[in-house]
């Protein structure tokens, strides 16, 4: 099968890049050009129109800000060539910081409502983003069966980008079936992808009696989806893979997992957290080629009343401080512990995963907490 679903930089990305960094230097090189000829014997040629564009060509691709610096930089040129020079008094002098003046207020009034003009678009199209996958995904119910449960979707802040995190929790006649995901990159692709792999989820869990065949039938659905001539670029198809995890909590004190190389749940129990690893690790779907055969049960954890388990992405663990250090999400976990109600100790861990980051998350975050209620109980309000 092939794998799909990271679009690797287009070939023209990293020209594009050297390109507009060599624009934005053109204005200071000819700032200095101006400086060595007005230093040296060379003073004779006339410089005032080359120091005007200065801040004419900053507007285009430096914005107000580089603007301002590009006009500060070519005034003092101006002021200290003039002085180097014996020229104060002249015609040409005043001439120059005129023209000077104006062309950095023309330029300064021209980038700013440019900017403000990208960031509406930018804000447009973010919202739209975020309506389209909100379309997708949506929260998890506060009480399912004999479970109390709480979803958080954090985005990384990248842009317009829509990410390719995927969750849900429905209730079945098998039990509270759960999924968590993570497809690899962003964007059109990925969001496609979430849609193709939730889209089996929800109705699968409803039909099939075995939770493995539920993940097999998320698979058999990408598959097709890959089959369609021209539903996604070769360069797509070559690189790309969804890690993903079921989970099913029936009445019995158990919990059922099936692990397609996704970060293993952690189990909160009487204060202490225990990842649920897998005994034999499974690749992601788009992956299935690298294994021959296929586990036909579900790997099964105790998963008492009380208990709490946490199905997360990857951009949780990942998350790093300004030292490079990553969540420690355990640990998080335990110092929050289980007196709140789910989506209250989701919102402890966002504060901490903010506090950690400072704020600046590198990657889309996704969470589901499920929460073991004994027979009856109502859940948690604080």
């Amino acid at each position: 099968m092939k794998s799909l679903l990271r679009a690797p930089p287009g070939p023209g990305a990293g020209g594009r890049g050297r390109i507009l960094f060599t624009l934005q230097c053109v204005p200071f090189a000819i700032a200095l050009a101006v400086l060595v000829i007005e230093l040296t014997p060379a003073h004779f040629i006339y410089t005032g129109p080359l120091l005007t564009a200065v801040p004419a060509l900053a507007a285009v691709t430096l914005g107000p800000r580089g603007t301002a610096a590009a006009a500060a930089l070519a005034l003092a040129i101006s002021v200290a060539t003039a002085a180097y020079n014996s020229a104060w008094g002249t015609l040409q002098v005043y001439t120059n910081f005129l023209a000077l003046g104006l062309v950095t207020t023309a330029g300064f009034i021209t980038s700013s409502a440019v900017q403000a003009r990208r960031q509406r678009e930018l804000d447009q199209v973010r919202r739209i983003a975020v309506a389209a996958q909100d379309v997708v995904l949506r929260p998890v119910p506060a009480r399912l069966g004999p479970v109390a449960a709480g979803s958080l979707c954090l985005a990384a802040g990248t842009g317009a980008r829509v990410g390719g995190d995927l969750y849900e929790a429905v209730e079945t006649p098998f039990g509270v079936r759960m999924i968590v995901g993570d497809v690899r990159g962003k964007g059109l692709s990925a969001i496609r992808a979430v849609a193709v792999v939730l889209g089996a989820f929800r109705e699968a869990v409803h039909y099939e009696d075995e939770l493995v065949e539920v993940m097999n039938r998320c698979s058999a659905a990408l598959r097709r989806e890959v089959a369609k001539p021209g539903a996604y670029d070769e360069e797509v198809l070559l690189e790309g893979f969804i890690t993903a995890l079921v989970a099913q909590v029936p009445n019995e004190p158990v919990v059922q997992v099936v692990n397609r190389g996704h970060p293993p749940p952690l189990l909160l129990h009487e204060g202490r957290t225990t990842p649920l690893l897998p005994p034999s690790p499974l690749p992601p779907l788009g992956l299935e080629d690298l294994v021959a055969d296929f586990p036909d049960k579900p790997d099964c954890y105790p998963f008492a009343p009380g208990d709490r388990l946490l199905l997360y992405t990857d951009g949780v663990i990942e998350a790093r401080d300004g030292q490079g250090e990553f969540f420690a999400l355990p640990r998080a976990m335990e110092a929050i512990g289980g007196g709140t109600a789910p989506q209250a100790f989701l919102e402890q861990l966002h504060r901490a995963l903010v506090r950690h980051t400072e704020g600046g998350l590198a990657d889309d975050v996704a969470m589901i907490l499920a929460d073991r209620r004994a027979d009856g109980e109502r859940p948690n309000s604080r």
